[in-house]
């Protein structure tokens, strides 16, 4: 299911749209973004997709999005009472998935003091959700985004495990574990890699639930992070403080956002060889707080009108960018396109 939150791009919905994928929205314009490729199914091929393909993965949502989505009988997350009621009221024909709060020490991007019910909580929430004739397919968990330290994935397998088990004990037939998302994007050679986290994700699940169960997860950053590579102009060079700073036409209001929101840490390189220095990097916007890097090793003889460019761009970049001062974001070339 992949987080259309990572990137929302319409050429990379339309592109895992047709290889198969099936995905994971937060509100009701990403559910539109997928559903304008099924629009025209039939009926109950419609129902199905929006059953077997996707997920709202926010554990809160308001009452028109629950309204809007109510004809789709959809599988959607929650985490509290209150929601639970909410949706019964607004949207009975949901399937649940009851997010668990899981740890998420060393993520790049914690959830947990947002997200989830206390594990021992879930059953209570469980009990309640039949109680009042909804069904709650099965259980999700999220450790965090970037999340590097594998023993969270653990952690959560272990504690997801035993409320799932504990719940088909008492006779609530519960068929899904969410494990979210979190894989780690290969930014650096130093980032672990996805193999070893995918072999104990399957040593655990085979070990601790039964056979009979779906096993479905929420990949984002990992699936589009290493898929852009952004250039940018040179528009200012000044020296400050014994300092070469590069203005350049982007920044942290802008396609470098996730240095603010996502806590990323871009690599600048130059087309243009030239003795290397200790460089500042900052956006064309008026707020000082627009920098984006303020130690880049670069060449000090780049001039306005070079250009610079950083990989890995893919994820959480364009996704929460503005027009703050009326500066546009990066315009979008699609390379490598699959027809």
């Amino acid at each position: 299911y992949y987080a259309v939150k990572a990137n929302s791009n319409q050429e990379i919905i339309r592109t895992l749209f047709d290889e198969g994928a099936s995905f994971d929205v937060a509100s009701y314009n990403e559910f539109m973004q997928v559903y304008t490729y099924i629009k025209y199914f039939e009926k109950k091929d419609k129902h199905f997709y929006v059953w077997d393909k996707i997920i709202f993965s926010n554990t809160i949502k308001d009452r028109h999005t629950l309204r809007k989505i109510k004809k789709y009988r959809p599988l959607v997350t929650y985490d509290n009472s209150a929601e639970l009621l909410k949706i019964k009221h607004y949207c009975p024909t949901a399937g649940l998935v009851l997010r668990l709060k899981v740890p998420d020490i060393g993520s790049q991007v914690e959830m947990s003091s947002k997200f989830g019910i206390e594990p021992a909580d879930a059953i209570a929430l469980i009990e309640q959700s039949f109680d009042v004739r909804m069904v709650v397919e099965g259980l999700s968990f999220h450790v965090g985004s970037q999340c590097t330290n594998f023993d969270n994935y653990t952690s959560a397998l272990h504690i997801t495990a035993e409320i799932f088990n504990e719940a088909r004990r008492r006779g609530y037939p519960l068929k899904i574990v969410d494990i979210g998302g979190g894989f780690p994007a290969a930014y650096d050679a130093g980032v672990p890699r996805f193999e070893k986290l995918a072999r104990i994700i399957t040593t655990e699940c085979n070990r601790l639930f039964p056979k009979d169960i779906e096993i479905i997860a929420e990949p984002g950053r990992f699936m589009v992070a290493n898929a852009a590579t952004l250039v940018a102009e040179i528009v200012g060079k000044a020296r400050r403080d014994g300092k070469i700073f590069y203005h350049i036409n982007d920044g942290v209001y802008h396609t470098f956002s996730g240095v603010v929101y996502d806590h990323w840490i871009p690599n600048f390189h130059a087309f243009k060889k030239g003795h290397l220095e200790v460089c500042a990097v900052v956006g064309p916007t008026c707020d000082s707080f627009d920098k984006i890097s303020v130690s880049e090793e670069l060449p000090g003889n780049l001039e306005v009108g070079d250009y610079l460019y950083t990989l890995n761009i893919g994820a959480y970049s364009i996704a929460s960018a503005t027009k703050f001062n009326g500066f546009d974001g990066a315009k979008i070339l699609h390379l490598n396109k699959i027809r």
